[in-house]
């Protein structure tokens, strides 16, 4: 059987053990030991939050720096778009006027022809008033004929083809004659006129 203690036999082993000064000064350096151990540990455990609280703002900074990114390409997208389908829709006609051009050419040459009879001047007749029609539709849908004859030339609107000797100096770097009509549509130029220009 073994020998235990009373507890009233513990205390005075305590007791005994604690009065001697060597034994408090043992405890109390055993004591300052362990506060430090605690506060070691305190402090490594507030330095490993710190850190993580660092990592957690410097990850939630980047998210936020993503999301304001990906917020500002997709509103940059939708503005493109906006721009885009309003141009497609503001010259819509474009490439169907480019079609008619060649058509409202030819009618034009077809009237230059001189009528000696009356068929003829009949047939004439019919050309004029289908381009009459045909220039007012044109106009009511914003396409208008360049003006070029007698104009300073310009290489936005004009295509020289020719040049010619100014007769004065008045009419340098202006158009003498016109090849081919020219037709701009709302702000666009849908075919320059074909010019011959004094130099």
């Amino acid at each position: 059987m073994s020998k235990e203690k009373f507890p009233s036999e513990k205390i005075l082993d305590e007791k005994e053990t604690a009065s001697t000064p060597e034994a408090a000064k043992k405890k109390a350096t055993e004591d300052k030991k362990a506060t430090e151990d605690k506060e070691a540990k305190k402090d490594n455990h507030d330095e490993k939050l710190a850190k993580e609280i660092a990592d957690l703002k410097d990850k939630n900074k980047e998210l936020e720096d993503k999301y304001l990114r990906s917020e500002a390409e997709i509103q940059n997208m939708q503005n493109r778009y906006s721009k885009e389908r309003a141009q497609l829709i503001k010259y819509e006609s474009q490439s169907l006027a480019k079609d008619i051009l060649p058509a409202v050419d030819n009618l034009e040459r077809a009237l230059s022809v001189e009528a000696d009879d009356d068929v003829s001047k009949q047939l004439k007749k019919g050309v004029k008033m289908t381009l009459d029609s045909l220039t007012k539709a044109l106009k009511d849908h914003g396409i208008v004929e360049i003006e070029a004859e007698d104009v300073k030339f310009d290489p936005t609107l004009h295509q020289a083809v020719q040049t010619v000797v100014a007769e004065n100096d008045d009419q340098k770097d202006h158009v003498v004659q016109v090849l081919q009509k020219g037709y701009q549509y709302k702000d666009r130029t849908l075919r320059p006129a074909m010019v011959v220009v004094a130099q």
